[in-house]
């Protein structure tokens, strides 16, 4: 069974979670810019399938 070295400092050990606040946070939306829906950035529009400008995917 594998033991660590040293004891880890609070000050290191608050470092790292001091990131899981991140998975909390709701995802940036963007207004689609062919039908106005909200939309993932970088993702194709749920709701028409445009993303920059193209029809990526069909109904």
């Amino acid at each position: 069974m594998a033991n660590p070295k040293r004891k880890i400092s609070r000050s290191k050990r608050d470092m790292r979670r001091a990131n899981w606040l991140r998975a909390l946070v709701r995802p940036a939306l963007v207004e689609c810019s062919n039908c106005g829906e909200p939309r993932k950035r970088h993702y194709a529009c749920p709701s028409c399938g445009y993303y920059n400008g193209q029809l990526v995917k069909e109904e």
